[in-house]
């Protein structure tokens, strides 16, 4: 078992609108990528952020720039009371557990 964050070259979050929070991962090369994207999967994405695997609105696959962006329902609307994120910045690290 490895870990994603040991072969991305950016793993990053922000929000994707007020409701939504989205994740990037981007690899260095085709080789990695190929190896990696099929074990990023809604199911994973779930169990790392503590959702419902309905949550996990989309995980997309970019092959040309070697990147899959996956966006989730965000726990708390940007700005609400108790929100601690407005930008959604800093909601990248429990891709740092995932492994492929």
């Amino acid at each position: 078992m490895r870990y994603v964050k040991d072969v991305a070259l950016v793993v990053r979050s922000k929000n994707a609108g007020p409701y939504e929070l989205t994740f990037d991962l981007m690899f260095p090369d085709a080789d990695i990528y190929n190896e990696v994207r099929n074990s990023i999967t809604a199911e994973k994405i779930a169990a790392l952020y503590r959702i419902d695997e309905s949550q996990v609105l989309s995980i997309i696959h970019f092959a040309p720039a070697y990147a899959v962006k996956i966006t989730i329902v965000r726990p708390r609307p940007s700005g609400n009371l108790g929100e601690t994120d407005v930008y959604g910045a800093q909601q990248h690290t429990p891709l740092f557990e995932l492994t492929y």
